[in-house]
């Protein structure tokens, strides 16, 4: 199955997709970018652009990028392969508006199409693209071994699938001060800068994410071979990069 790039058009024409964590987006996609900056004093920048490096890309790829967002990740793909198209989706109307607006800002329009979309019923076909990305994003997937298992069919034998996401900080002095501000700074500063509740959720939803030795074999159990698990700034972060096995 499927669709056509979406535009600041008919962004909002999808209704039946603004479910689960599309509508709690949709709520706080105005401030989006800015929260994350301030929130991480810059550094998901740096995270993002190791995820793209650990794709491991090669001339002219086809690259997709889940739960893209405002793009951000999609944008900085394109930005680091000068050949490369990417296909993004979120399942947020008004993360994909702005999004929309910023890839025409950067004059990607030919390079980079975003969609509405769910990590666990993705809209392409078998082994369309050399590689995939989900920042930020995978811990809201309700069914975390379907939406892996998604990544996987989608990406050719030989492609990586790269996730990059929030994890509770553990060990040391520097790992407590980071969980100090994982548990008690993104929730109060997020609240205090957008007006609204939502970043309460990602407190919660960090503390409920799997260890990284479990989430990598959830990837295992995708069918992915885990190529590396890397902590990022204290154990904030992880960027865990699996690959499609080649066809026997």
């Amino acid at each position: 199955m499927s669709t056509s790039p979406m535009d600041s058009r008919n962004v909002a024409k999808e209704p039946s997709l603004r479910l689960g964590s599309g509508v709690m987006f949709d709520a706080i996609a105005e401030r989006y970018d800015l929260l994350n900056r301030i929130i991480s004093l810059g550094i998901d920048q740096i995270w993002r652009r190791r995820a793209v490096n650990a794709l491991a890309l090669g001339p002219k790829p086809r690259v997709l990028d889940v739960a893209t967002g405002t793009a951000d990740l999609a944008i900085l793909i394109a930005a680091m392969h000068a050949s490369a198209r990417v296909d993004g989706v979120d399942p947020s109307t008004k993360m994909l508006e702005f999004g929309v607006r910023k890839v025409r800002e950067e004059a990607l329009d030919d390079r980079v199409a975003l969609r509405v979309g769910e990590c666990e019923s993705l809209p392409f076909d078998d082994a369309s693209f050399d590689g995939a990305t989900i920042a930020f994003g995978i811990r809201n997937v309700a069914d975390r071994p379907r939406g892996l298992a998604e990544l996987r069919r989608v990406v050719r034998p030989g492609g990586r699938v790269v996730v990059l996401e929030l994890s509770e900080p553990e060990g040391g002095v520097l790992g407590k001060l980071a969980k100090f501000h994982v548990h008690e700074v993104v929730p109060f500063v997020g609240g205090l800068l957008s007006g609204s509740r939502e970043y309460r959720y990602l407190q919660a939803s960090i503390a409920a994410f799997p260890p990284p030795d479990r989430f990598s074999e959830l990837m295992r159990e995708a069918g992915l071979e885990i190529e590396a698990v890397l902590p990022q700034t204290f154990g904030v972060a992880h960027i865990f990069v699996g690959r499609v096995p080649e066809a026997a």
